[in-house]
């Protein structure tokens, strides 16, 4: 590796990538955990699966990761405005681009090559990501404070519409995690890059 080398991805990014992580790991760990106190989709997860061992452990839990999350985010966006990082790696995305990156994909002939520039794919599915952890977000705080926020309430359908946004945004987050966690099985190098940089 030659000294000066340009990093992949800057040390700021890398921990800011590895917070979140654990943060929604617990979000969706104490999460289940208080969705299991009511089961209102007609299941309940496992308990081995769940974090905070009762209703108010799981709900200390969850608003520590949130708090963890919600200051991540906030640095995330600031880096990625002041360096550019926002423009330069998730635009240009074009429906013809995901298409053509699709098709590649399904024949196996997507490239890897250059790690520092993302396809449509991985494009589409970032910006995905963001997207749903602000539906998280907003269908979180109408939760919260459903009477004081209840603006915020009735852009998610009131109380009950809220829980059930905040709870298919929750799947949506967790399947893009294990397509998250395949593709960088399936791309060792991109894992070598998250962690050193290079």
């Amino acid at each position: 590796m030659a000294i000066g080398k340009p990093s992949i991805h800057p040390l700021w990014l890398r921990l800011v990538h590895w917070t979140n992580a654990a943060a929604v790991v617990i979000l969706i760990m104490s999460g289940w955990r208080i969705y299991n106190a009511t089961g209102f989709m007609g299941f309940k997860f496992h308990k081995d699966m769940t974090l905070g061992g009762w209703l108010g452990g799981a709900i200390q839990w969850h608003f520590a990761a949130m708090w963890i999350l919600f200051a991540n985010v906030v640095i995330y966006a600031v880096m990625s405005v002041a360096t550019r990082r926002w423009s330069r790696k998730y635009f240009p995305l074009t429906p013809k681009s995901l298409w053509d990156d699709v098709r590649h994909f399904v024949r196996g002939k997507l490239s890897h090559s250059d790690l520092s520039i993302y396809n449509s794919i991985q494009k589409a599915a970032y910006l995905f990501a963001i997207i749903d952890l602000v539906v998280l977000v907003v269908s979180g705080l109408a939760l919260w404070k459903p009477v004081q926020l209840s603006w915020l309430a009735v852009l998610v359908g009131g109380y009950e519409g809220a829980r059930r946004v905040h709870f298919f945004a929750m799947a949506g987050i967790c399947a893009f995690i294990v397509v998250h966690v395949v593709m960088a099985l399936l791309v060792p190098k991109t894992v070598k890059a998250m962690l050193w940089g290079r």
